[in-house]
């Protein structure tokens, strides 16, 4: 039945008036010994009873630990753990309508911290597909995320400059002819890996490389600080975020574009007059995506 129904999904496709998605299974990497030195990397994706990450729980943690060289090809899977976790409040109706996970899934359940401990010790990279987050909930049940170096494969590859109109997993996956089970753990992992394994569209480069690549960078942060209220639109078109703890904009740049950055703040915003001092803090897969790097947390 399958051979037949693939035969069906190639002649719709063969037309060009269809497209077919076709269900994504367990990621198995091409066969080949490494010929260069390797690491351990985790994909990581948590489901929650919510989004905020100081008060909200866990409720199933999903992780593939995988090996990969320094070029980012990925070898092999070496282990594959998904666990459920009982939340001191009931899950919230729009958190069942989105995942699934109801009360009575996670009735008893309690996600193993020590083995959790366990993968997470020798990772070299935790990835996940929105690191802010994800990050900010592990840590807080899993002291040692804190110590590992993190990358956000939603923000730290180039997905539209590389022909995606969209972000988001099931967008990106779909580009590629696949659909998942979104929204559990497991298979968002076993979605995200696959899109890592994968050469980008327009550059040719692993997705993964291009992710490596980007977590290696230091970042800065630079601070426009008491710039004009009146100028906020200027600053928004040029990606500053506000930060309302500190009260302040702020972008977030790789090293070299630094000199760039306060040459456009001192021609567009401070009048010809740069500030002394201007502050500006330097980041790195270490703390980058962490609370400690969050102006909002």
């Amino acid at each position: 039945m399958t051979d037949a129904l693939d035969d069906i999904a190639a002649i719709l496709e063969r037309t060009g008036d269809y497209r077919v998605l076709r269900r994504l299974g367990p990621f198995v990497p091409p066969a080949a010994e490494p010929d260069e030195p390797t690491f351990v990397g985790l994909i990581l994706d948590t489901e929650t009873t919510g989004i905020d990450v100081t008060a909200d729980e866990v409720i199933e943690l999903g992780i593939i630990k995988f090996e990969y060289g320094a070029s980012g090809r990925i070898y092999r899977v070496l282990e594959r753990f998904n666990q459920l976790h009982q939340p001191s409040i009931p899950i919230p109706e729009a958190v069942v309508r989105l995942t699934g996970i109801t009360d009575a899934d996670v009735a008893g359940q309690r996600i193993d911290d020590a083995a959790v401990e366990a993968l997470a010790a020798e990772a070299r990279v935790v990835i996940a597909h929105n690191a802010r987050f994800d990050r900010q909930m592990c840590e807080r049940r899993w002291p040692v995320f804190v110590s590992r170096n993190w990358a956000c494969s939603c923000h730290q590859i180039p997905w539209r400059a590389e022909g995606h109109e969209g972000m988001r997993l099931g967008h990106l996956l779909a580009d590629h002819g696949r659909f998942h089970n979104g929204h559990r753990a497991i298979d968002d992992c076993e979605a995200l890996l696959a899109i890592l394994a994968r050469p980008l569209r327009t550059s040719g480069r692993l997705a993964f490389t291009a992710l490596l690549e980007a977590a290696r960078r230091p970042t800065v942060r630079l601070w426009a600080s008491d710039a004009p209220i009146a100028l906020k639109d200027r600053l928004k078109d040029r990606n500053y975020r506000w930060s309302p703890r500190r009260r302040c904009w702020y972008v977030d740049l790789d090293e070299e574009q630094i000199e760039i950055e306060r040459t456009f703040l001192s021609r567009e915003i401070y009048r010809g007059t740069l500030p002394s001092g201007l502050p500006a803090d330097r980041f790195t897969a270490r703390d980058r995506f962490s609370n400690r790097a969050d102006p909002e947390a």
